[in-house]
This record gives structure tokens, C-alpha cells and sequence, in this order.
């Protein structure tokens, strides 16, 4: 079988996901076609060299709706012969665009091929494709009560594990320490490109360098309602903006291809897809998939936590990767090292492929050798990827 590596990872910058931030005024297609040329013009290949584009998106209406992947390409200028598609695997839709275009290399169906995705959650808001819906009789026979947002999961696992407001906020807080201390290092500058329209946009535009504890502790819990509470009486309400992701916008390409042909091409394999996993679980409990994919990632490639030299597990709300450390013993140095998406932001379908070039970049710059991304997703499921630099 063919190796599948990745040769390059490209990002935008991540603006705020509200009218008024740094890249609101930028259509997602035209997010998306920014890193889409960036790939082809940092690897000097053409577009009919790409055998196909997936394309990660969540809310798959307005301006991303109908495939948003292949209007994507042909804004960017690609041959009309090049194929995209889109794919919703919630909050790890790019990731699981990635698992589809390496299994494909491996499979032999492709040569080369760009995987990424993209979230305009300005011009999209959250929970958009969701408007008007109406659940089915039978999710309603099996869920009499219904489903939950996924703010109101996160505070049932602070409640299942424990997790008091001071660890959410202290985790939370680091998270923009470490952020802050990698855009001052120069960590992402390899990875992130200007945005054409919004230039003056360079660094992640929702890291705060000044976020303490003290501060984050005065902020008001999100998901409080009168339905919830009388549903869910146990619920301490912990969850505010300052322990969740924010809103953001963004697009990231990963360049994915068979060991042979990057040598082939005179391109160098930064790191290979050692193993894949995806699993589902409990949807009210929703976010402790991860703790399930990485178990089960484990077990088939036969590694342990410890030979992992980084994990970058998506902060959605800083409980859920306290509650996957917990339970996989994992070293908390070790986890997010650059910061997470509590301070990065998190670009729903984009999200996947970014953190994907985060860990590689990290595992480049430590000299490390295995790394482990995960994410929970929307409807309980999670993807686990286990690569390793070449």
C-alpha cells in the first residue's frame, strides 16, 4: 500500500466570527480559494495535478451552501476539471476530510489531493442549517426529551468529572498564555497567510495575552435557562464565554499525497498518517468522544499515551479536554502545547486541518516524532489521528 504524508499546511488567520471582525467582510469561498492557491503556489504544482479537493463545513447554507468546496476551487482560479466536495462531520469535518484523502492515497485512488476546510461564523452564525428544523418522530421515540446544545454537554461533564469554575477558568487561561507565547515565538509563521481584503490581519485576532483567572471568574454562565435547570438540576453552570471557544472565521489546506510521488515532484513528506479512528457516543453527553477515539486509536496502532509526544485535543470548552487528561492519563504539558482553540478560535469546518498543521509544526520545531489530534463533534463522534515527522 502507499504511504500517505502531508507536504504542506496552510491556515488563515482566525477573525472574530461577528459583523465587524477582522474578516467578516470576507466571503468563505474567498477564505477558502486563499489557501487553496497558497497550496499550489508554495509547492509549485498546477491544479490539474490535484486528483480532488475535500472540503470540511459545518453550516452548509448562505454563503456555504452549495458545495462550498467546489465553488472554492473555481475561485481560486483551479482548472474546472479538478473535483470538490464538502463534508459535514460537525466540529471535525476537516479532520475527517484529511482521514478521507490519505485513506484514498493509501487506497491508490488518488496521487495527490488538498483536504481543508473552511467557517465563516460572521456571515454563517452558528446553528444556521439547523433553522426550521424539525426533529423526526423517531429521534423523538428514542430522545423523548430531546437533544441538547452542545454548551449544555459541556457543563454536564464539568458535573460528571468534577471539574470546579477556578479549573475551567485556570485551564482557559492558559490556554491564551500559551497562544500568546507562540505568536510572540513565531511558531505559526511557517503555517498562516494574508488574506487578500483583509491584510492588516496577521495574527489570530482572538488571543488575550492578559486573560487571568480573576478576570475570566466574572463572566456569566452561558446556557442557564429555565428549561435546562428544571431538566438537568444537578448542573452547577460553570460554562461561560471565557472557558468556551469563541466564534471565529477561517480556512485551512493541508497538501496530502503518496511518500512516492512528493518524491516523484521534489517535495518533501513532513510526516506520515500512521493511524486513523472514529467513533460515536452517547449525543447528550455529546463531547466525550474523544476519550473513546483515542482509546480506540491506541489499541489498533498499538501505541501507548506515553509514546505520543504532543495531542492536540480541540478546546470546544475547556472541560472537555480536562476530562479527556483525566481519563487518559495524559501529561498536561503535553496537550495543546501552542494553545487551543479556547484562545486560537475554532472555525468549525476548519478547524480539523488547522489543528492538524498545528501539531505537525510542533512536533517539527521539538524535534518530536508521534503525535495524536482529536476532536468531539457535534451528535457525539470524534475523530482520532495519530501521525508521525518524517
Amino acid at each position: 500500500m502507499a504511504t500517505a504524508v502531508i507536504v504542506d499546511a496552510v491556515r488563515t488567520p482566525v477573525g472574530r466570527g461577528k459583523p465587524g471582525g477582522a474578516l467578516s467582510g470576507v466571503h468563505p469561498v474567498d477564505l477558502s480559494a486563499t489557501v487553496l492557491r497558497a497550496i499550489l503556489e508554495r509547492n509549485g504544482l498546477e491544479s490539474t495535478q490535484i486528483d480532488d479537493v475535500l472540503w470540511g463545513c459545518v453550516s452548509q447554507i448562505a454563503d456555504q451552501a452549495l458545495n462550498v468546496g467546489r465553488q472554492s476551487v473555481l475561485a481560486a482560479g483551479f482548472d474546472e476539471t479538478v473535483p470538490a466536495t464538502t463534508i459535514d462531520r460537525q466540529c471535525g469535518s476537516s479532520q475527517q476530510a484529511a482521514h478521507f484523502g490519505a485513506q484514498g492515497v493509501i487506497a491508490g485512488a488518488y496521487d495527490i489531493v488538498i483536504a481543508g476546510g473552511v467557517e465563516s461564523m460572521s456571515r454563517v452564525p452558528l446553528g444556521s442549517s439547523a433553522h426550521g428544523g424539525v426533529p423526526s418522530e423517531g429521534l423523538k421515540a428514542r430522545y423523548p426529551e430531546g437533544l441538547v446544545n452542545q454548551g449544555v454537554s459541556a457543563e454536564l461533564i464539568a458535573r460528571k468529572w468534577g471539574f470546579s469554575r477556578t479549573d475551567l477558568d485556570t485551564f482557559s487561561a492558559e490556554s491564551h498564555r500559551r497562544a500568546a507565547d507562540a505568536w510572540a515565538r513565531g511558531r505559526f509563521d511557517g503555517q498562516v497567510v494574508p488574506v487578500p481584503g483583509a491584510a492588516e490581519l496577521t495574527i489570530d485576532q482572538t488571543v488575550r495575552p492578559t486573560t487571568t483567572v480573576e478576570g475570566l471568574a466574572g463572566l456569566n454562565p452561558s446556557f442557564r435557562t429555565d428549561e435546562m435547570v428544571a431538566r438537568f438540576p444537578e448542573i452547577d453552570w460553570q460554562i461561560t464565554p471565557g472557558n468556551s471557544s469563541p466564534l471565529t472565521d477561517g480556512a485551512t489546506a493541508l497538501l496530502i499525497m503518496s511518500e512516492e510521488k512528493a518524491k516523484e515532484l521534489g517535495l518533501t513528506p513532513r510526516a506520515r498518517f500512521h493511524s486513523f479512528a472514529v467513533v460515536g457516543d452517547d449525543p447528550i453527553m455529546m463531547l466525550t468522544g474523544p476519550i473513546a477515539a483515542t482509546q480506540r486509536i491506541l489499541a489498533r496502532s498499538g501505541m501507548s499515551i506515553d509514546q505520543l509526544d504532543a495531542y492536540e485535543v480541540n478546546e470546544a470548552f475547556a472541560s472537555v479536554p480536562l476530562a479527556w487528561t483525566h481519563d487518559l492519563h495524559a501529561d498536561p504539558a503535553k496537550l495543546n502545547p501552542w494553545g487551543g482553540a479556547i484562545a486560537l478560535g475554532h472555525p468549525l469546518g476548519a478547524t480539523g486541518a488547522k489543528l492538524m498543521g498545528t501539531l505537525l509544526a510542533h512536533l517539527e520545531a521539538t524535534g518530536g516524532r508521534f503525535g495524536l489530534q482529536t476532536m468531539c463533534e457535534g451528535g457525539g463522534m470524534a475523530n482520532a489521528t495519530i501521525i508521525e515527522r518524517l
